[in-house]
């Protein structure tokens, strides 16, 4: 499900208010995330820093999920949290960042603190954004567009990025995205790394075997068609049609669940983000 077309949809008010600000949260909001994480990495530079990073302690394959946790963390602090909780996350990452850089023996060079790469994650977490109120309200029109625009600002400002180099409507993001395109590229190292993390190989067998096939299914559905490609794998008409049955009656189901229930794991992960920043604990 892609968030390029224009549509008359109602966006939901992204105010920071409790009742506003909530329409984002929703579980329903992981199924994109792990296509997200694949079109962060197609940059080559990313994807190998990930691959050959020696920051075991923040690795999705060796501690899967302290990696999920932080991970919604940021995006809490990011799009909700205040000044002081993004100092906060900057600093953290600032700190594991500066020990993820290529070396001598790197067949690619990368610096994870370069604003370049950063931008183009910020970027494609947008990008993550729009598909899941695409998912659950249907089509972004242009104001809506604008005002998940500012609303997601903090995912680049909360890294290396200054506020300055960040789209401030749909036609300034669409041509930094165009043009960011190009330099989605894969080598066989970081291909490898994100087939197996589309398949979830990196949980223990058992697990990858049962949830695996359909996290797989879901991660190639919400690829836009250049890093469908680039990863190699095929999607036809009839995934398409599959693709879109399954996250419509989703989304359905989704709207009539309990809010206690449709807000997990955001809600345990902003709660416990605040506590770990109040008490001076670190987050990452």
């Amino acid at each position: 499900m892609t968030s390029e077309t224009d549509g008359p949809a109602d966006v939901p008010d992204t105010s920071n208010t409790p009742d506003s600000r909530r329409r984002l949260i929703s579980g329903l909001a992981l199924a994109p995330a792990g296509a997200n994480v694949i079109m962060q990495l197609s940059r080559l530079p990313i994807g190998r820093a990930v691959a050959e990073s020696k920051v075991h302690s923040g690795s999705l394959r060796h501690h899967p999920l302290k990696r999920t946790r932080t991970t919604l963390a940021f995006i809490m602090v990011a799009l909700f949290g205040t000044d002081y909780e993004r100092a906060v996350m900057r600093r953290e990452i600032n700190a594991q960042h500066r020990f993820v850089r290529s070396d001598h023996e790197s067949a690619v060079a990368y610096d994870a603190l370069d604003p370049e790469l950063q931008l183009w994650v910020a970027a494609c977490m947008f990008r993550g954004v729009v598909d899941t109120v695409t998912l659950l309200y249907g089509p972004v029109n242009d104001e809506g567009f604008t005002t998940l625009l500012k609303r997601s600002a903090p995912f680049a400002t909360t890294l290396q990025v200054s506020e300055s180099r960040w789209p401030t409507d749909r036609e300034s993001f669409e041509a930094y995205w165009t043009g960011a395109l190009d330099d989605v590229h894969m080598d066989d190292v970081t291909r490898a790394y994100l087939q197996g993390l589309a398949s979830l190989d990196f949980l223990p067998a058992p697990l990858a075997r049962l949830l695996g096939p359909s996290h797989r299914f879901l991660t190639v559905g919400f690829l836009p068609a250049p890093f469908r490609e680039e990863l190699g794998l095929a999607w036809t008409s009839r995934n398409q049609q599959r693709f879109v049955r399954i996250t419509s009656r989703a989304a359905v189901v989704n709207r009539h669940l309990p809010k206690v229930i449709r807000e997990f794991p955001w809600n345990i992960i902003e709660y416990d983000t605040h506590r770990r920043i109040a008490r001076g604990r670190p987050v990452l």
